[in-house]
């Protein structure tokens, strides 16, 4: 399955999930297949959105042989015992424990063979040529290190996915309230980048790491994921550490995908909390270079402390928590191998 450099963003209509998607249209032609594309996909008890996941990124590759990887993190809902039965061509690697996403998707990288990497959330459905238009952009740009595609909720609505590269003044205008009041103020809302309507193919410093793209050549490199970074922010340095290396980085909208988003950190919201107010901390205090920025991100640390605290309890009050099964849950389907090849 190929598409032609001309085909990247011209417009043709598909229902998905329940609405119509444009750009989703792919016909055969002259740009390679898949076989040198690696799909990474890293799980923790998402019984509930690996079978679409999976299924879609075979789907995607339209017949095309592809290397999908899948990092289980100690999950106990039926999780691996569904990939085995059901998906037999994917490779399962089941840790014993939560290792976290950064390790995981690490592991991944390590046993990957592909000159392309898709790194991927479990909690993910691809849309039609998602794969095939952001691999060849990838080759068509020899310049660019990878690309993110562009994300939907659900229902259809758009997922904003990019931000720009945070600074300490991100944070004031975040713990003044100004980013919420003027979200497309080119100061205020620089960080989410509330002025993009993520409709236009663009450079950008930060797509989402829940779907990214990037070529073999940049992690051997750049390095893999830096692991000080357990869940949040791990896309943030590795993004930033390819710009250092003069890569470049793209969003490209005419490839899509479905995100539910926050798929597991919902299950354990309160410690997500905490751990995100501490990567942004470790991020900044890796990258300070001056006797200034040190006590810059001495102050930073504190109000994260005090931000992190109130909504840990505000988490804790008010939501519902997740229990973990006593036991491996029975998997709530009929255990038939899907076709892969």
């Amino acid at each position: 399955m190929s598409l032609r450099l001309d085909e990247l963003h011209h417009p043709v209509s598909v229902t998905s999930a329940g609405y119509a998607w444009p750009d989703a249209g792919v016909q055969r032609a002259t740009i390679p297949d898949l076989t040198d594309l690696s799909v990474i996909i890293v799980s923790w008890n998402s019984l509930e959105y690996l079978s679409a996941c999976l299924s879609s990124v075979y789907a995607a590759a339209n017949g095309d042989p592809i290397e999908v990887i899948v990092i289980d993190n100690g999950s106990v809902d039926g999780s691996p015992d569904l990939i085995r039965h059901r998906f037999p061509a994917a490779r399962l690697i089941v840790n014993d424990q939560n290792r976290g996403c950064t390790v995981a998707f690490n592991q991944g990288l390590h046993l990957s063979t592909g000159q392309y990497v898709l790194l991927l959330c479990s909690d993910t459905v691809v849309q039609p040529a998602a794969l095939h238009r952001m691999r060849a952009f990838l080759e068509a740009h020899p310049d660019a290190g990878a690309v993110g595609p562009q994300l939907r909720y659900p229902d259809g609505r758009l997922q904003p996915s990019c931000r720009a590269f945070p600074t300490y003044t991100t944070f004031v205008w975040e713990f003044m309230g100004f980013s919420r009041l003027f979200p497309a103020h080119p100061v205020f809302g620089r960080w989410r980048m509330g002025d993009f309507d993520h409709q236009a193919l663009r450079e950008v410093d930060q797509p989402r790491g829940s779907s990214l793209m990037v070529r073999r050549e940049v992690v051997s490199q750049v390095g893999l994921m830096d692991e000080q970074f357990e869940m949040f922010f791990n896309d943030v340095d590795w993004c930033l550490r390819m710009k250092q290396q003069g890569w470049k980085i793209y969003f490209l909208p005419s490839a899509r995908l479905i995100h539910h988003g926050g798929g597991s950190v919902r299950k354990v919201r309160p410690r997500m909390i905490l751990m995100s107010h501490r990567s942004c901390y470790r991020f900044f205090k890796k990258y300070q270079r001056s006797i200034g920025q040190a006590v810059a991100t001495r102050i930073l640390g504190l109000a994260l402390l005090a931000s992190a605290g109130i909504r840990y309890l505000i988490a804790r009050a008010t939501g519902p928590g997740y229990r973990f099964p006593t036991q491996p849950a029975a998997p709530p389907f009929e255990l038939r191998a899907v076709n892969n090849t």
